[in-house]
């Protein structure tokens, strides 16, 4: 009698050990030594688990106490389900820990509860004691904040001098970051809102007095006669909002621009253990140098790394289209933004909008690549947000597309393929 007693005691703690684990997960998958990162949704009826990762790629698990027996499958090109492994894996309230095979391959999961976040917004004073000059996700972050989160921070010039006229960094688009965003993880869309993009100088540079040799003829710029001594400095009038040349020819001795501050770059740490300079732009962002990259724009930034690890820097007074001369009225810059997230879902690159528009980024090797970049992402957008079939889409961009070039003087050429907000208002988007 004492013994089935203790039995049923035994079973009764067993029951009780048996974590509730549905809901929302964050995984890291390591195979070869190498981390995948997913989220993962797990639906349970009655003892079984079920959840997507990868595309395509689906979990089926059945608890076993507090030990969960994951099996893996996937869908072939023929809609066939077929199976691509094992995982048994230790799990708790909040927790979950094992390994297995995953196509053949040895792998370790890990997993934590994806909280949301708790609390109210908080505004972050941050003043930079370090620059950097590449996007990278082996750079230690400045800062770690929450999605909602407001920061105040300001950049040096793409030469390294501040504010107050003093060099903080060696030159070359020094970047202000990165900034750690808590709960992103790669598959989701960093969402940064420019709130202040402000000069807090009066003088500007282009540092190079030639449009530079990839955006003109070979032969023109083979021709071309140097000026000799050429003050290619500008003064601005943050007041009047206008710059003029600090030391101008008698030709340009009336010649005024009005100022419109900007950032070149904005960028998160790029796939893998990828490393770029940051004068190089790529699906990660990075030196766009587009020149609606303003105040009060949004950007939505794919991510590749836990935390994204946004970067910011290489303010401009102003820069005409292209940036051809490869600079444009550089200097620094105060900047606030605010950073959201969109959890499970990306694009692959980046895009924008303001007031008027929907921007979609496309960057490649040449302007052919980076314009049909750009018109793919705008087409896969309308797909996703608003459900449009083939026919559609080609309606709707063959008649009302614009494209601004960006960028056509670093690594990569940046397109950007637009949509006026009055236009899109016309399409319903689903429910």
């Amino acid at each position: 009698m004492r013994f089935v007693i203790a039995f049923l005691i035994c079973c009764a703690a067993s029951v009780a050990q048996m974590p509730d684990v549905k809901g929302d997960w964050v995984l890291t998958i390591v195979r070869f030594g190498e981390p995948d990162y997913t989220r993962l949704k797990l639906e349970s009826n009655n003892g079984h688990y079920t959840g997507k990762i990868w595309s395509g790629v689906q979990l089926d698990g059945v608890a076993k106490g507090s030990t969960l027996e994951f099996q893996c499958s996937y869908e072939d090109d023929d809609k066939q389900r077929k199976a691509c492994g094992s995982l048994s894996v230790s799990a708790s309230q909040d927790e979950m820990k094992g390994q297995g095979k995953m196509f053949d391959e040895p792998a370790t999961i890990s997993a934590r509860r994806d909280m949301p976040q708790n609390g109210t917004p908080r505004t972050h004073q941050f003043t930079p004691t370090q620059f950097h000059r590449l996007f990278s996700g082996n750079i230690e972050p400045a800062l770690h904040i929450n999605p909602g989160d407001t920061v105040q921070t300001k950049s040096v010039d793409a030469g390294g001098v501040d504010e107050k006229g003093e060099h903080r960094s060696v030159g070359g688009n020094p970047l202000t970051g990165p900034f750690y965003i808590e709960g992103a993880v790669p598959g989701d869309t960093l969402v940064v809102h420019l709130n202040r993009v402000r000069l807090n100088r009066d003088t500007a540079g282009i540092y190079n007095d030639t449009v530079v040799g990839s955006a003109v003829d070979p032969y023109y710029f083979r021709d071309l006669k140097r000026v000799k001594d050429f003050d290619s400095s500008w003064k601005l009038d943050r007041a009047a909002g206008t710059a003029m040349l600090t030391k101008p020819t008698d030709r340009l001795k009336d010649f005024k621009i009005a100022l419109h501050p900007m950032l070149g770059c904005i960028g998160v740490a790029p796939p893998g253990h990828q490393a770029f300079r940051s004068g190089n732009l790529g699906d990660y962002g990075g030196n766009m140098d587009y020149n609606q990259l303003r105040e009060g724009v949004t950007l939505y930034m794919p991510v590749f790394q836990p935390g994204a690890l946004l970067f910011v820097g290489d303010g401009h007074a102003t820069e005409g289209d292209g940036e051809l001369t490869g600079n444009a009225l550089e200097t620094s810059m105060d900047i606030e933004f605010t950073v959201d997230l969109i959890r499970g879902k990306s694009l692959g690159q980046p895009r924008s909008e303001n007031d008027e528009y929907v921007m979609v980024s496309g960057i490649g090797g040449s302007l052919a690549d980076a314009l049909q970049s750009a018109t793919t992402g705008m087409s896969r957008w309308l797909e996703e947000e608003y459900k449009l079939n083939a026919g559609e889409v080609a309606m709707v961009l063959g008649s009302s597309m614009r494209y601004d070039i960006a960028e056509v003087v670093d690594p990569q050429v940046h397109v950007v393929a637009k949509l006026a907000r009055n236009t899109l208002a016309q399409i319903p988007k689903p429910k």
